[in-house]
């Protein structure tokens, strides 16, 4: 199937409660990749299946 990738986009009400674990700034949703953007923490964490891995060593290193 050619929509595997296709991620479940993440609920906006999870997303306003949830904070960068390493700096507890606020995060942003890019949905074309399925992630959580930190810019304090410069990463970038991937939601799968609707569900945000929030772990720093899940996370993609980002610059601004």
């Amino acid at each position: 199937m050619t929509d595997e990738k296709r991620e479940t986009p993440i609920d906006r009400k999870l997303l306003e409660l949830l904070v960068c674990p390493l700096t507890k700034g606020p995060l942003t949703y890019d949905q074309q990749r399925s992630e959580l953007i930190s810019k304090s923490a410069h990463l970038a964490y991937p939601v799968r299946d609707g569900i945000p891995i929030m772990l720093p060593s899940e996370g993609r290193a980002i610059e601004d």
